[in-house]
């Protein structure tokens, strides 16, 4: 009977990635207390939101609550070795456009996920870093274009993971920024779409891609690392909010996964346009 029961779970898990819905391995319990966060909340040449100060005040209670430790800066000097390979997680709340002074500050943050560690990036942040290839890759995409801030749904794909698990089967958006993102990658796994059909007022430029729906929020695995990003949380009012901080805290859950040290021996990096080991990163 157990082997029975063991060969129709195969069975289901390989039916539902045939049909392309997500199937997770769900990440250990996290041990809080020993997790340490940054939060990077640079800007660039560019549109800023005004969201920013909301969202650090929002992961510091996170941390608070749970008893992690959170450091905040928008300081790109703060991009070394030595000082990365002390977090679990990097958060990128709502950065925009080029974030980094120099060559050797992008170094540090791929020789960080090449050695093991974890990303999180929160709406705007894929307009970060737009013309570089390995940034676009790790979070997933870039920015291409929103739909005017209204209220829309947005379809919970994967009920059972930290960031969607308190939601439901949709999650109803009050206002929100209903983003398009291009340069997709291939291997993303999918958590929620947004549902374009509940959008009232429309910009009038065409859907050619996903039909009524899009893909909002992800997570893969890349370069020795882990990626988790959001498109949501554009109002600076919900980060005040449940919803979205609970959003937030399974993101930093999930995309740390079981939790390990970095190991810099795997780091590899010495340019910003090194390629991954193993893959190419040509479109």
């Amino acid at each position: 009977m157990k082997k029975q029961n063991i060969l129709k779970t195969c069975l289901f898990s390989l039916l539902m990635i045939g049909l392309g819905w997500p199937v997770s391995t769900h990440a250990q319990k996290i041990k809080w207390n020993k997790v340490k966060i940054l939060v990077y909340t640079k800007n660039g040449k560019g549109y800023v939101h005004d969201n920013i100060a909301n969202s650090k005040t929002a992961i510091l209670a996170l941390g608070k609550q749970n008893g992690f430790a959170v450091d905040t800066t928008s300081d790109p000097a703060k991009f070394t070795d030595e000082n990365l390979k002390q977090y679990d997680c990097l958060v990128f709340s709502n950065t925009n456009n080029d974030v980094f002074d120099t060559d050797a500050q992008r170094v540090a943050l791929m020789r960080y996920i090449q050695a093991g560690g974890n990303f999180v990036g929160l709406h705007s942040a894929s307009g970060t870093e737009r013309k570089w290839r390995w940034f676009k890759d790790l979070l997933g995409g870039t920015f291409f274009w929103h739909e005017p801030g209204q209220g829309f749904s947005v379809k919970v794909l994967d009920p059972k993971n930290p960031a969607l698990a308190h939601l439901g089967n949709t999650w109803q958006r009050q206002t929100d920024e209903f983003y398009f993102i291009k340069e997709l990658g291939v291997n993303l796994n999918v958590l929620a779409v947004n549902d374009h059909s509940t959008i009232q007022k429309p910009a009038g430029k065409a859907l050619d891609t996903f039909g009524d729906v899009f893909p909002s929020v992800w997570w893969h695995e890349y370069d020795g690392g882990r990626a988790f990003y959001t498109s949501l949380g554009h109002q600076k009012e919900d980060y005040e909010k449940e919803d979205l901080r609970k959003h937030i805290l399974g993101a930093i859950e999930w995309a740390i996964g079981p939790q390990k040290p970095r190991n810099y021996g795997k780091a590899y990096a010495t340019s910003p346009q090194d390629a991954v080991k193993g893959a190419a990163l040509s479109r």
